[in-house]
């Protein structure tokens, strides 16, 4: 009985979804938005495309930063989460010397202070000629 029950909550608990929502950017290549396995959350990188006009922001990285955080707070929404379940992100950006504007913009979305683990890594493009990419997972409580 013992293994029938543990057994039984595998088959309940361990899945995997892959999907998306319309309140975030569609992939621009062959990947998922997200993919939900076994209660954790993976967001592909997310650029600063506006869902609704399907434009790239270009020329403020605060602004820019903004929509990167709205696309990840979409799908987080989506997933009947919120940006405190974030357990992990990473900031891929083009100019490292935009990382105290992209600090401040990214920290004002955690309103309790309690930040995910984070990377953040210069690189030299990135889709689209964007300047900057996050990525991100969480967790449900």
């Amino acid at each position: 009985m013992k293994k029938l029950t543990i057994l039984l909550f595998f088959v309940l608990f361990s899945f995997i979804v892959y999907a998306q929502t319309e309140e975030a950017p569609a992939p621009i290549a062959p990947y998922s938005q997200y993919v939900m396995a076994n209660g954790t959350l993976y967001i592909s990188g997310q650029i600063p495309i506006n869902p609704q006009t399907k434009e790239l922001i270009k020329g403020d990285i605060k602004k820019e930063t903004r929509q990167v955080m709205e696309n990840i707070g979409a799908i987080l929404k989506a997933n009947g989460m919120d940006y405190s379940n974030l357990v992990r992100c990473t900031i891929y950006m083009v100019n490292l010397n935009n990382y105290e504007a992209v600090n401040e913009v990214y920290g004002s979305f955690f309103k309790d202070k309690k930040f995910p683990a984070r990377a953040a890594i210069q690189i030299s493009r990135l889709p689209l000629n964007a300047n900057i990419e996050i990525s991100g997972i969480a967790v449900k409580k």
